[in-house]
């Protein structure tokens, strides 16, 4: 059975989707200092709501929440129903320690905290 709704009923459900999504939703891309809320997400590639962002491309920074999730190139594929699909052409995972080139020992402090010397006249 296919049931036809006026216009403005349809469009109602539509925003209240949309906004459904967006609370469910804490991915976000950062472009250029900006952050736009990612709708859908696939293994390829994410959507942005249209109206909010606009024709993204290039390096881009991917979170959850404020976790900082991977680094990549993206490229946008289509504007479809309201959003702008984008592919990866190349992603990286971010990684919480630096790299380093060299072999790091396994029982090797994780900073040095120097011994500072108190004055007589500065209080505790």
């Amino acid at each position: 059975m296919e049931m036809h709704l006026p216009r403005d009923v349809q469009d109602g459900l539509d925003a209240a989707r949309k906004a459904a999504q967006l609370k469910s939703h804490r991915l976000r891309v950062e472009a250029g200092g900006v952050f736009y809320r990612i709708l859908r997400a696939w293994p390829g590639g994410f959507a942005v709501d249209a109206a909010d962002a606009p024709h993204l491309g290039g390096l881009v920074d991917l979170y959850d929440g404020s976790r900082h999730l991977s680094r990549g190139l993206i490229v946008a594929a289509v504007e479809e129903a309201g959003e702008w699909h984008f592919d990866y052409k190349r992603m990286t995972d971010a990684s919480a320690s630096q790299p380093a080139d060299f072999a790091r020992a396994p029982d090797a402090p994780a900073g040095l905290l120097e011994h500072v010397a108190r004055r007589p006249d500065d209080a505790a």
